[in-house]
């Protein structure tokens, strides 16, 4: 990697977010001509030899990078994670009329409230009593085998809390919103009937939404489910059956090139669990400083903190942003701070981050 341009500042948001500076040179350098093309990605058709491959290569990158089995369907879809709370009752209750849900933050919260317009919900498990400040455990779950699935929120990127096991749930399919913290660790998909994510945190520019669907599931969506919501249409058109998202699934490709350059997802959670304890062991040091999430459910991606004198946050965020540090304001649900560190944040946003909180503490604290 060459050295950073003086212009680029430390981007800490929970999404859209930040993203490997060599792939952003590289599609700086291809932009108006790709490959001897003479266009621009934009500018291609979707069906158009050129896309085809650029798609088919990203796809066959992404189920290299986490060992995606050859019974499940990879699909590039539109809409955000967002369109998924829908899409997932739709498609998957298959007949049954409840689905179990985990809820343990404000993105459970909406895929909950969006699923209720489908089916009957059993909240298996809630962490709402500590306000939403760990993962519940599988031992005080209390599953419905009778339920068309089970639904968990992976990573809550507001409430900074994440899953570092995968539950079981036996013969029921399991689903999870992985949007925040897919590819940045290895994971058995093997394990889930479906996992879907929004591109904008570890995978390239939003409007794309990656869905991994294992295929017995598919071809059961209810009646007058739109042909475009229902994930059979998408799987037999591989993700074409409309104009796709081409230049976020083309990014989205250099991204899945970039991660296999740094070693793949075993490399990747090294270097993500290195950068959190980096922040962790500071807030954990400070007196000033706090984070409620309990240790054992601590996101590597999404790090919330709070200062010890709420008066004093507008103060910390413009001192950050003259140290060239944007985006550390917490999401408007739990206010507070929130340090996003996904795949592309380079460790020295960390230190930089780390050096300025011991320094505002040291004057304020």
């Amino acid at each position: 990697m060459g050295s950073r341009p003086a212009t680029r500042i430390f981007n800490f948001s929970a999404g859209p977010a930040v993203l490997p500076e060599e792939v952003l040179a590289q599609a700086a350098a291809e932009m108006l001509d790709w490959h001897g093309s003479g266009m621009s990605v934009m500018e291609m058709s979707h069906r158009g030899k050129e896309f085809i491959a650029i798609a088919e290569a990203a796809e066959k990158d992404f189920r290299e990078l986490l060992n995606v089995p050859e019974n499940y369907k990879v699909l590039f879809l539109q809409g955000g994670a967002t369109l998924q709370f829908g899409m997932v009752p739709m498609n998957l209750l298959g007949g049954k009329n409840s689905a179990d849900y985990i809820y343990t933050g404000e993105w459970s919260k909406k895929a909950i409230k969006e699923a209720n317009r489908f089916c009957e919900i059993n909240i298996a498990a809630s962490s709402e009593g500590k306000n939403f400040t760990f993962a519940p455990e599988q031992s005080t779950w209390q599953l419905d085998p009778k339920s068309a699935y089970v639904h968990y929120t992976s990573n809550e990127t507001i409430g900074g809390v994440e899953f570092h096991w995968i539950p079981d749930t036996g013969k029921v399919p399991l689903v999870a919103d992985a949007s925040s913290h897919i590819l940045s660790r290895p994971l058995d998909v093997s394990k889930f009937g479906l996992i879907y994510a929004g591109a904008q945190k570890n995978i390239g520019p939003a409007g794309l939404t990656l869905v991994i669907v294992r295929e017995d599931l598919l071809g059961r969506a209810v009646p007058h489910t739109p042909s475009m919501l229902d994930y059979k249409v998408h799987a037999e058109s591989g993700s074409m059956s409309n104009t796709p998202a081409t230049y976020a699934w083309y990014i989205a490709g250099l991204v899945f090139q970039w991660l296999k350059a740094q070693g793949g997802l075993a490399e990747m959670e090294k270097k993500n669990i290195a950068k959190a304890k980096l922040l962790y062991d500071f807030l954990d040091a400070s007196a000033f400083f706090k984070n409620p999430v309990r240790k054992s459910d601590r996101s590597r991606m999404n790090i919330p903190f709070t200062l010890a004198d709420s008066k004093l946050d507008g103060e910390f965020l413009k001192g950050a942003e003259a140290r060239g540090m944007v985006q550390l304001k917490g999401h408007r649900a739990v206010g507070g701070m929130r340090a996003s560190i996904y795949n592309a944040m380079p460790v020295d946003g960390v230190r930089r981050l780390v050096e300025y909180m011991k320094e505002f503490e040291a004057k304020r604290g």
